[in-house]
């Protein structure tokens, strides 16, 4: 049976509204998965007439009252945005339904009534503005489900990068670095592949300086006492993974399918390969939550500037749809509880 993905709306003033109106009206939302969206009917409403779309609304307190056909939106009405609310303007009440949202669907997924969330992007500066004071989704998610140890993996076409270090500065992100942390990050790609069916995952490790220190010619010897360590800890306990490897040559050999997966060090390192293969096709993954929360993302903003102009692509929330269907389905169809 298709899996029920649980879509948040993100920020009510952003893209967030039109992108989910626009995949949704694809036969591929439907084929694919169950799809609900947690969110504001009014809001969507108010949305599908910007966009001259005819479009029945659900309202369902609960997924399983879900109708899931194309010409239908089924959605769980928290009714918390006023319909006066400007496009592309940053308020706490966006702010706050945007969280608001994400905790919905957190309980729904810790409840088994959803099998994977999935995103429309959310505004940092709305969500402080509203007392919620998180960088973003994958610390909103963290903390909802009691997660210390997770990490960001972004995928798109012929690439997928998992980081060590996201949302610090970079000599910030370099001292944070350690065997631990390395280690961990390792299993967690190890974990998320091997549940999406990936028979043994081939994961490579992205050096830190340039050349990867070159054998101590760049750097102060960081890839040896950070690196190192946890990479021959996991190769000893079965994991295929290598590494670490330079920077430069690494991604396009992930690119062509060397490796299924790139630990990157830092966030530009990871992100900057990714964006290179386009936006529309990048999507954004949290992996390690407790419980068995699976949550995906489109791998962009909220676009403020376009937004109620009729002009944001969908193409990157039906591919963030298509990646939690595909790591939500295999435990369904076991009947198991993953634990990632």
């Amino acid at each position: 049976m298709r899996p029920i993905i649980g879509i948040t709306m993100g920020d009510a003033a952003g893209v967030g509204p039109e992108i989910i109106l626009k995949a949704l009206q694809t036969s591929k939302a439907f084929e694919l998965a169950r799809p609900v969206v947690i969110g504001d009917v009014k809001i969507l409403q108010r949305e599908a007439k910007q966009l001259n779309l005819t479009v029945n609304f659900n309202n369902v307190e609960d997924p399983n009252e879900g109708i899931y056909q194309l010409g239908t939106v089924d959605c769980i009405d928290l009714d918390l945005i006023p319909l006066d609310l400007p496009y592309g303007a940053v308020s706490k009440e966006a702010g706050h339904g945007a969280y608001c949202f994400i905790e919905k669907a957190v309980h729904l997924a810790l409840d088994h009534k959803i099998d994977a969330i999935c995103t429309a992007p959310l505004n940092k500066e709305a969500l402080h503005k509203a007392g919620h004071m998180y960088p973003g989704h994958t610390e909103i998610l963290a903390a909802l489900t009691e997660t210390e140890d997770f990490s960001m993996m972004l995928s798109a076409p012929n690439l997928k990068v998992i980081h060590l270090t996201t949302h610090v500065g970079l000599i910030e992100a370099i001292h944070r670095i350690n065997p631990e942390r390395t280690y961990k990050v390792i299993n967690l790609a190890h974990e998320t592949l091997t549940r999406a069916g990936y028979q043994k995952p081939k994961i490579a490790v992205c050096g830190i300086n340039p050349h990867a220190g070159e054998n101590g010619l760049f750097g102060n010897g960081e890839e040896e006492e950070k690196l190192i360590p946890a990479i021959e800890k996991a190769k000893a306990e079965g994991i295929e993974v290598t590494g670490p490897y330079p920077a430069d040559t690494l991604f396009f050999r992930a690119g062509r399918g060397d490796f299924d997966v790139v630990v990157a060090c830092y966030h530009d390192q990871g992100h900057g390969p990714i964006k290179v293969l386009g936006i529309e096709a990048g999507v954004n993954i949290t992996v390690g939550l407790k419980n068995g929360v699976i949550r995906t993302s489109v791998d962009h903003g909220t676009a403020f500037d376009i937004a109620g102009k009729n002009l944001a692509d969908e193409r990157s929330l039906l591919e963030a749809l298509s990646m939690a269907v595909d790591l939500a389905p295999k435990r369904l169809v076991k009947g198991e509880k993953s634990d990632v």
